[in-house]
């Protein structure tokens, strides 16, 4: 049997794994991952992340996507493995955990996780939109109005793309509400579907938003998701964005048992 928790962030849902002492999930489970993510025959999940013992830093962060297979950093994920690290009795204010993009810190302030996302050098502007990677790649289009997009024929219209297809890319439809303030709707690769939040397609956005302005210093754009709010504070210098931070609630839903 397998102890596991439901942790979700901006409606970026995950189950998660306490694999310290015993190693229940492994690379190769690929149809277990994709069973235990599924929401019909499963606990349903956008991903799955196990959370395990690092010799240099608080823990070490293994994510999953819904299809099974082991991927890029997950930016709500991060925030998640804090929350989750804290409930387990890793108690601090300040985090350091290992991740498959590097080093992360994180603060945690109640139930708000804000997590230090690592620099972004290369941001490619084409003729309407962005690529950048954020820890995933990321396709940023910034359109008038998302209502009328239908996220998940668009996006994975693009997804899959001449381009993309290999390696796939998140596709992110983002509309300016106000200065500093956005709209985001997400269609993420390895989930394959629209997901309600993402937190590194935020990150994109922003970061997206500031180049489309020619803005540069310390900036704070607030990104409004179908699941909710997330806040990115960042730094853009001539060399790059820096001090890159995701800031929003990650919750414990529920706790359960799977039997194997």
């Amino acid at each position: 049997m397998l102890k596991f928790y439901k942790y979700q962030g901006t409606g970026n849902d995950f189950v998660v794994i306490d694999q310290r002492e015993t190693a229940f999930i492994s690379l190769g489970d690929y149809k277990k991952i994709k069973q235990i993510c599924d929401r019909k025959f499963g606990v349903g999940a956008d991903g799955l992340i196990i959370l395990q013992s690092h010799p240099d830093h608080d823990f070490e962060m293994v994510y999953f996507n819904a299809d099974g297979q082991q991927s890029s950093m997950c930016g709500n994920g991060g925030r998640c493995m804090v929350a989750f690290a804290h409930f387990l009795g890793i108690r601090k204010e300040h985090y350091v955990f290992q991740a498959t993009d590097g080093r992360h810190e994180a603060l945690m302030r109640n139930s708000t996780v804000e997590l230090k996302m690592n620099n972004v050098e290369n941001v490619t502007q084409k003729s309407d939109f962005f690529l950048l990677n954020t820890g995933s790649p990321h396709y940023v289009q910034f359109l008038d109005s998302i209502a009328a997009v239908d996220v998940e024929k668009a996006g994975r219209q693009i997804r899959y793309s001449n381009d993309f297809h290999t390696e796939g890319i998140n596709v992110n439809f983002v509309e300016i509400i106000s200065p500093f303030k956005l709209n985001m709707a997400t269609y993420e690769r390895g989930v394959e579907a629209e997901t309600l939040s993402c937190g590194t397609g935020a990150t994109a956005a922003a970061i997206a938003y500031c180049v489309d302005n020619q803005l540069f210093g310390e900036h704070t754009i607030e990104i409004e998701t179908k699941g909710g709010q997330l806040t990115i504070h960042l730094e853009r210098t001539l060399l790059g964005i820096k001090n890159i931070w995701l800031c929003g609630d990650a919750i414990q839903v529920f706790e359960g048992i799977w039997v194997l």
